[in-house]
């Protein structure tokens, strides 16, 4: 008797806690449990940025934190980095800063010009980041990864399923393109 797989499903569902870019109607819901400092999220950022532009209205991005502590020393300074200029209304800017700038982790100097440039005020982001201040956001995103079947980064999950095919373009996009055909519905 062969058992069909059955792919893991998103146990925290989309909610307004998070990262989010794209409208809330978009017909498919794109979730990444990503590591700031991992080469594959890396690799992925493009993707993700291409597959954006591709679907546009189409589509809903949200961004967790998976910081794999024990592979990448500096992935949970970043994750708190993110956080920190969140809370100034800048993730997003900051997101993107982090992953185009994956080899300066580890030298504060060019993220305080960043935040600067940002306009975020740099004193309290470092002091937030020292004190660990969103250290419970970010375990909350890491353990609803965990619980939704996230062993590794990136890890992508569509419309509340888990995506198991490679981080790359063509795969993704028709991944998304079947969900967005299937969907009846926005997904939330």
């Amino acid at each position: 008797m062969s058992k069909t797989y059955i792919p893991p499903q998103l146990i925290l569902p989309v909610g307004d806690r998070d990262h989010s870019m794209g409208t809330p109607e978009a017909n498919v819901v794109l979730v990444e449990y990503g590591d700031y400092q991992c080469p594959f999220c890396g690799a992925a950022y493009p993707v993700v940025k291409r597959v954006q532009k591709e679907l546009g209205s189409q589509l809903r991005f949200i961004f967790r934190n998976f910081p794999i502590t024990n592979a990448h020393p500096f992935a949970e300074w970043a994750a708190e980095t993110a956080e920190a200029a969140a809370a100034q209304g800048k993730f997003w800017p900051m997101h993107d800063f982090l992953y185009e700038n994956q080899r300066l982790l580890g030298s504060e100097t060019p993220f305080v010009k960043e935040e600067a440039s940002l306009g975020l005020d740099a004193a309290r982001v470092g002091r937030e980041v020292a004190q660990r201040a969103y250290s419970s956001r970010i375990e909350e995103d890491f353990m609803s990864g965990v619980r939704s079947g996230v062993n590794g980064t990136p890890t992508f999950f569509i419309n509340g399923t888990r995506y198991d095919g490679p981080a790359e373009y063509e795969e993704l996009l028709s991944s998304l393109r079947r969900a967005a055909k299937g969907s009846g519905s926005p997904k939330k």
